[in-house]
């Protein structure tokens, strides 16, 4: 018998060759590789090799895929993820949980939870006003690829083992409903099938954004991308500060095909990411956002 984010795990890599997320191209390249560099198309390849000969997955030949295109099925793939394991730490993590994939289409913003919801304020008061929006910017606005997010609790599930809130008492207690706020906001993901420099920036912008702009409890920050290539991993995961940690959809795989192909630099900033803590598992993830 399997583990629940073993198999989870296993189903997030099924997924990813089903949909032709992850995918070779006629010329033999996968589509999380870099057709520019040797050694992103080496390490990428080699990981589609341990994926396929291990696991038995079926990776297709297609022709290329846009970027936008595979970026946002890897969004998908990672909200089902999370769907898929997440809500099952209840006793690690209760709560009454929602994860969903917000995009450009999703009505739900980042105003609509607790801790931003005066962004929505800001927001009206610079459409209004010409001057202070030049002065303010927009920078405060942040729209995550992922959210996953907290209902509030009514009077009578907050007492139902015992006698904990009366009218008199808890009047701004987030957690509250009765006090009319609005849903917690519990953690941030930034899928990013690839890095290239500019794209690990923006998640880092948005990490920024996130943490300056909040009022009450800082929701988790985390990174989950498909990136090969360990100096671009680290261009995002060193440092810390503003990012929780940045995992790996198949860290495990990269591992083996970054020392099988790769150069000593590559295995060496790899492994400084790992025993540092700053690049982990997609199957850590799960238990991480239960602290």
């Amino acid at each position: 018998m399997k583990a629940l984010i073993t198999n989870a795990r296993f189903h997030f890599h099924e997924r990813l060759f089903e949909t032709n997320t992850l995918t070779l191209t006629k010329a033999g390249a996968a589509s999380n590789a870099d057709i520019s560099s040797k050694g992103s198309k080496a390490i990428s390849g080699k990981m589609i090799d341990i994926l396929v000969n291990e696991f038995q997955h079926t990776v297709h030949t297609v022709d290329k895929i846009s970027g936008q295109t595979l970026g946002k099925q890897f969004e998908m793939l990672t909200m089902e993820y999370l769907q898929n394991t997440f809500p099952y730490l209840q006793d690690l993590r209760p709560g009454k949980w929602s994860i969903l994939q917000l995009g450009n289409n999703n009505r739900l913003k980042t105003s609509d939870f607790e801790q931003y919801a005066h962004l929505a304020y800001l927001n009206e008061l610079t459409s209004e006003n010409a001057q202070l929006a030049a002065a303010l910017g927009n920078d405060y606005l942040v729209t995550p690829d992922i959210v996953i997010y907290r209902e509030l609790y009514e009077d009578k599930e907050i007492n139902s083992e015992a006698y904990i809130v009366d009218d008199n008492i808890s009047k701004m207690a987030d957690l509250r409903k009765q006090n009319g706020g609005k849903p917690l906001l519990h953690a941030s993901v930034s899928a990013k099938y690839t890095m290239r420099s500019d794209r690990a920036q923006n998640s880092r912008t948005e990490a920024l954004n996130l943490i300056r702009n909040r009022k009450g409890h800082l929701p988790h920050i985390v990174v989950v991308t498909a990136e090969s290539m360990p100096n671009r991993l680290a261009s995002l995961a060193l440092g810390t500060g503003d990012i929780d940690c940045v995992y790996h959809f198949a860290l495990y795989e990269l591992m083996r095909a970054v020392k099988e192909v790769g150069s000593e630099d590559a295995v060496e900033i790899l492994d400084t990411l790992v025993q540092g803590k700053r690049l982990k598992d997609i199957s850590d993830l799960p238990l991480d956002l239960a602290v």
